[in-house]
């Protein structure tokens, strides 16, 4: 039981922390090793061209380790000055394992406050250590970054709308995929041998696939400048608040960045009713916010679980288009440049640094059996998690109570900040388990008796 506690901050993708940058600053290499299979057609007079469809943190990992691995890249990107309405935040190992410098974090978070249908408050952040926080940034800036570097190890982007994946008619080991683009107003083709999906939950290399659907939640976000008074109220602190109120499965949020705070909600069952809670999740946080004057709006698709089919034949799909979110959270950005970058990693593996052409069982056996070895069973601990703490306000209550134990927080703390699971101790695990079956059963008691009091 020591990863349900993992669930109740995982949540913590998405908040913030105060404390100077002291992660420890790494050279970037990548590291190419010799297929498993040498089999494979070598590619003669080129090296190995692959074509990287939308460039977030997803595909702009992949294209720059493909590049760097030495196949020829091109990054696909319809418009490089947007970016995907996100809450922005990422955790303390990825500041490492990614290179992001510290130029990049707008705040740094160590004080979370979680609230409660009934508005209980709990602080949540009190076991963090000294030099650990939660980053928050701004995707236009993280995005900017991440595809400015893919193109420094030799990536090409192309600014232009992928409009058409061509899968090849003949099953010859060299047939040719094709994209079709628009760039000022033209029409263009591009053959190439390799493709990596990374375009979001709309997908339109995952339709061409034919990866299949998925459910997706919808998120939605006002970007709210405050008077400075109030600013400084969120200088190191991120708030969240859960409640039928501000989403029947989801949860809501007030997360600074640089110079304004967002203010957001997601749902999945009640898309048709997003602005209704985004009012309601306002007016919850009203007293902190008020004043203030929106300068941005924003909503976007977000994937509920992983596709039915992430690889077919010569074509990979990651991030978003993958389904590469986790449940509870919503926490998108790590797993979207993680899987990038394996992906990027396993066709260069396969191809022996773009020499020999890949084939579907190469995707497979380098990159999707990595991937789901090492984090399949995250997603469904906390698919489950979701299920349990999100079905009633009752449960609501019990999560909030849950987060007041320290133990809890440093063992969620950890599994969220460096991405592997916490060491616990047994005893305090037991507790933990005693006390959240205490909690759930005392909150549907009290659920029940306040649903009475309101009839």
């Amino acid at each position: 039981m020591a990863s349900a506690t993992q669930a109740a901050t995982i949540y913590g993708g998405l908040f913030t922390a105060a404390a100077p940058l002291q992660t420890k600053r790494r050279s970037f290499t990548f590291r190419i090793t010799a297929s498993s299979n040498s089999s494979n057609p070598p590619i003669v007079g080129r090296k190995l061209r692959a074509a990287v469809i939308g460039a977030g943190p997803a595909g702009s990992s992949a294209a720059e380790a493909l590049a760097a691995g030495g196949a020829e890249c091109f990054l696909f990107e319809r418009a490089p000055s947007e970016a995907k309405p996100c809450g922005g935040a990422i955790p303390l190992c990825m500041l490492d394992e990614f290179d992001i410098p510290a130029r990049l974090i707008d705040r740094h978070v160590t004080r979370m406050r979680i609230f409660s249908p009934s508005n209980l408050a709990v602080d949540f952040g009190k076991t963090l250590r000294p030099h650990e926080f939660i980053a928050m940034l701004r995707r236009e800036v993280l995005d900017s970054f991440l595809r400015d570097r893919a193109q420094s190890r030799g990536a090409s982007l192309i600014s232009g709308l992928v409009t058409r994946l061509e899968i090849p008619a003949s099953s010859s080991p060299h047939a040719s995929y094709v994209v079709h683009y628009t760039k000022d107003h033209a029409r263009h083709a591009l053959a190439v041998d390799v493709v990596v999906g990374a375009d979001g939950a709309n997908s339109r290399v995952a339709k061409s696939i034919r990866a299949g659907s998925y459910a997706c939640a919808i998120a939605f976000q006002e970007r709210i400048k405050l008077p400075d008074d109030k600013m400084a109220y969120y200088e190191d602190l991120a708030e969240m608040y859960v409640g039928n109120d501000v989403s029947p499965d989801f949860y809501a949020w007030v997360f600074p960045k640089c110079d304004h705070v967002a203010v957001g909600t997601g749902t999945v069952c009640s898309k048709q009713d997003i602005k209704v809670f985004q009012r309601a999740i306002r007016a919850r946080a009203n007293a902190k916010i008020s004043g203030g004057k929106v300068i941005k709006v924003e909503a976007h698709p977000i994937p509920e679980h992983p596709r039915p089919t992430r690889v077919r034949g010569r074509v990979a799909l990651i991030g978003d288009a993958a389904g590469y979110v986790t449940k509870c959270s919503g926490e998108g950005i790590y797993f979207a440049a993680k899987s990038g970058r394996m992906c990027g990693e396993a066709i260069i593996k396969a191809s022996e640094g773009g020499e020999r052409m890949i084939n579907e069982e190469d995707l497979k056996r380098e990159y999707l059996k990595e991937w789901d070895a090492k984090y399949i069973t995250t997603f469904r601990f906390l698919d489950l998690l979701q299920k349990v703490f999100y079905g009633s306000d009752a449960a609501r209550e019990a999560l909030v109570e849950l987060c007041g134990d320290e133990y809890v927080q440093r063992m969620t703390f950890e599994s969220y900040l460096y991405k592997k699971l916490a060491d616990g101790n047994r005893w305090d695990d037991a507790k933990m388990v005693l006390n959240t079956v205490g909690s759930l059963m005392r909150c549907n008691v009290l659920g029940r008796k306040m649903d009475a009091l309101k009839i």
